[in-house]
C-alpha cells in the first residue's frame, strides 16, 4: 500500500490551518488505496496553529528557524510516507485535486509534479503586483534554466520522497520554492506541471518586496552554481509534460 505524506508549513496560520486539513480528501484517498500522514510545521507560531492542527490529527514538527525553506526541509526530513504532497496552510491549494494529480502521476511514472496557478488564474487571490512577479520570475527560470515551467513560484508539489535526497534544494527562504523545481528539472527527474485553480487566501498575507527581491536575486546564484550541470544534463533530461487536471476535481 502507498503511503502519503501532507507536509504543510505553518506561520501563525491558526485561522487556516483547520479547513486546510479538513480540506484533504482522505476518504477519496483511502479508497483508492493510500494510507495518509498529515504533517504541519509548525515554524515559530506565537497563537494557535500547532494546537490546531494536533486537534485536527496532524502531527506537529517543530522548527524554530522561521523560513519558508526551513519549514519544508524540516517536514521532508521527518516524512515517512512514499509520496510527499506540498502546500499552504491558508486555503490557497486545492488539496482537493489531489486524487487526480496522482492519478496522471503514477500513470506516466512520474517522480516530481508541480502546480501551475497562471493558467487558470484567479485574479480575486492575486494581487496585480504578484501576478506580474509572477510571470517575470517564471520566465527568468526559463531562461537561466530551460525549465518549462508556468508558474515558477507554485508551492504545491507531489514527489517521490526517494529524490528528496538528491536533490540540492536548501534555501531557508521563499526562493526555496523555485530551487526545487530547478533542481528536479536539472537533475534529470520525470517531471510534470498540472494547472490548478489558486484560492484567496485565509488569514494575513506574509509576502513582501524584500521576499520579491531576494527570490530574483537567488535565481542568478543558483544559475551559477549549476553551470556545469546544465551543460552536461541538457540533453537527457526528460522533457516536461503536461498532464492537465479536470476542473471538476478542485
Amino acid at each position: 500500500m502507498t503511503s502519503l505524506s501532507f507536509v504543510i508549513p505553518a506561520y501563525d496560520e491558526e485561522t487556516g490551518i483547520g479547513p486546510t486539513l479538513d480540506s484533504i480528501p482522505v476518504t477519496e484517498l483511502m479508497a483508492a488505496g493510500y494510507t495518509i500522514e498529515k504533517l504541519v510545521v509548525d515554524n515559530n507560531s506565537t497563537d494557535r496553529t500547532a494546537e490546531i492542527a494536533r486537534q485536527r490529527g496532524a502531527r506537529v514538527i517543530s522548527q524554530p528557524r522561521r523560513g519558508y525553506g526551513n519549514a519544508y526541509q524540516a517536514g521532508f526530513a521527518a516524512a515517512t510516507g512514499d509520496i510527499i504532497i506540498s502546500g499552504d496552510a491558508d486555503m490557497t491549494y486545492p488539496f482537493a485535486a489531489v486524487p487526480a494529480i496522482l492519478a496522471a502521476f503514477n500513470q506516466a511514472d512520474l517522480d516530481f509534479v508541480t502546480t501551475d496557478r497562471l493558467t487558470r488564474l484567479n485574479r480575486a487571490a492575486m494581487s496585480r503586483s504578484h501576478i506580474i512577479g509572477n510571470y517575470i520570475l517564471s520566465f527568468i527560470m526559463h531562461l537561466l534554466f530551460r525549465a518549462p515551467f508556468k508558474d515558477s513560484q507554485s508551492g504545491m508539489w507531489i514527489f517521490r520522497r526517494s529524490i528528496w535526497q538528491r536533490l540540492d534544494s536548501k534555501h531557508p527562504g521563499m526562493p526555496f520554492s523555485q530551487e526545487i523545481k530547478i533542481d528536479a528539472y536539472v537533475g534529470g527527474f520525470r517531471c510534470a506541471e498540472v494547472p490548478i485553480t489558486y484560492s484567496k487566501r485565509v488569514g494575513h498575507e506574509k509576502l513582501s518586496v524584500f521576499d520579491a527581491w531576494r527570490t530574483f536575486s537567488e535565481l542568478f546564484k543558483k544559475r551559477f552554481a549549476l553551470r556545469h550541470r546544465i551543460r552536461t544534463n541538457a540533453s537527457t533530461t526528460t522533457p516536461m509534460t503536461w498532464r492537465p487536471v479536470p476542473k471538476d476535481s478542485e
